[in-house]
C-alpha cells in the first residue's frame, strides 16, 4: 500500500486564519501549516528567470528556516526554477521574436539548485519540473524534447525523486509514459490549464504510471483569473466546487495507493477556491 500526503501550493494565505492559522499575520506560518499537513508545495523559486546574466535563486537562510519549521517527517514537493525549464525567454509582446534561454536544461545550474536544498535534509521530496506549452518553435518534436531532458537526466545527480510536467495534451501519449519509466521520472499529473482530466490520462495509462514509486497530482483548475475575481484573492470559501472532478481524482488517488505507489496531492486556492476547504472535501471521500 502507497501513502497519501495531502497538502498545498504554497501555504502563506492570511485568509486561512481559522482553517489553518491562529492569525493572520505575525505568526510562523509554515510551523502552524505543519500542524495539520505533512506535505507542502514550494513553488517560489520557481520564478527565477530574470535575464540573460540574471537567474533567481534561493536564499539559504530561508532554506534553513523551511527546514526549522517543520518535523522530521514532514515532506517539501519543489518546483525546479524556471530558468531550466523555459526554452526560451518570456515575451514582452506577442510580436516580439523568441529569444533563447541559455540555461535550459543546464545541468550545472540545476546542480548548484540541488546543494542549496540541502539542508531540507530527509524533508526534500520530488523536485518538479514544470515545462509549459512546448511548440514547434520552442523544441522541433516530443522526441527532441525527451532527447534534451534524457540527456540532462544522465549529467544530474540520480539519488534524488524528480517529477515532470508538461502542458501539451499531445504530449500525453505512451512514448512520453514510456519515456517517464526509462528515466525513473515521477509523473507530476495536472487539473486544469487545458489538460484532459487526471481520470482520463490514468484511465489511457495507467499500467505506465501504476510502475512508479511516486506520482504527484497537482489541483490547479482552469480559470485562474476568473476564481481571484470571485474571491477577490480571499481563500477560505470553496466558490468553483468540482464534485465529479474530486470522487474521480480519489478514485485514481486510491487505484495508484493499491498499486503500492506513494501519491502527493498538491492543491491550489484556484482550484476550487479555498485549498484547505478542498482538502476537507477530499478526505471525506477517501475510503478509511
Amino acid at each position: 500500500m502507497g501513502r497519501l500526503r495531502i497538502g498545498t501550493c504554497s501555504w502563506r494565505y492570511p485568509s486561512w486564519q481559522g482553517l489553518v492559522y491562529s492569525a493572520p499575520r505575525g505568526i510562523n506560518y509554515l510551523q502552524e501549516y505543519a500542524q495539520h499537513y505533512d506535505t507542502v508545495e514550494i513553488d517560489r523559486w520557481f520564478w527565477s528567470l530574470f535575464g540573460e546574466d540574471s537567474v533567481g535563486l534561493p536564499e539559504p537562510g530561508d532554506v534553513e528556516a523551511y527546514r526549522r519549521s517543520v518535523p522530521d517527517d514532514f515532506i517539501f514537493t519543489v518546483k525546479a526554477p524556471n530558468s531550466i525549464t523555459l526554452t526560451h525567454f518570456y515575451k514582452k509582446r506577442k510580436t516580439d521574436a523568441l529569444t533563447p534561454n541559455p540555461y535550459f536544461v543546464s545541468a550545472s545550474l540545476f546542480g548548484a539548485f540541488l546543494s542549496l536544498l540541502e539542508p531540507l535534509g530527509e524533508t526534500l521530496g520530488p523536485v518538479m519540473f514544470q515545462f509549459g506549452y512546448l511548440n514547434k518553435q520552442m523544441v522541433d518534436s516530443q522526441d527532441q524534447f525527451q532527447e534534451f531532458f534524457q540527456a540532462f537526466c544522465q549529467q544530474i545527480p540520480s539519488s534524488s525523486d524528480y517529477g515532470i510536467e508538461v502542458r501539451n495534451v499531445r504530449y500525453m501519449n505512451r512514448s512520453f509514459f514510456d519515456f517517464l519509466v526509462r528515466n525513473r521520472l515521477s509523473p507530476v499529473l495536472l487539473q486544469g490549464y487545458w489538460m484532459p482530466p487526471i481520470a482520463d490520462i490514468y484511465r489511457d495509462w495507467g499500467d505506465l504510471i501504476t510502475q512508479h514509486k511516486s506520482v504527484i497530482i497537482r489541483l490547479l483548475g482552469p480559470d485562474r483569473k476568473g476564481i481571484e475575481k470571485e474571491t477577490g484573492k480571499r481563500w477560505d470559501q470553496v466558490v468553483a466546487p468540482k464534485d465529479e472532478e474530486l470522487s474521480a481524482i480519489v478514485d485514481v488517488t486510491e487505484d495508484l495507493l493499491a498499486h503500492g505507489v506513494n501519491v502527493y496531492l498538491n492543491v491550489n486556492n484556484h482550484y476550487e477556491g479555498s485549498a484547505p476547504r478542498t482538502i476537507e472535501r477530499i478526505r471525506s471521500l477517501l475510503s478509511d
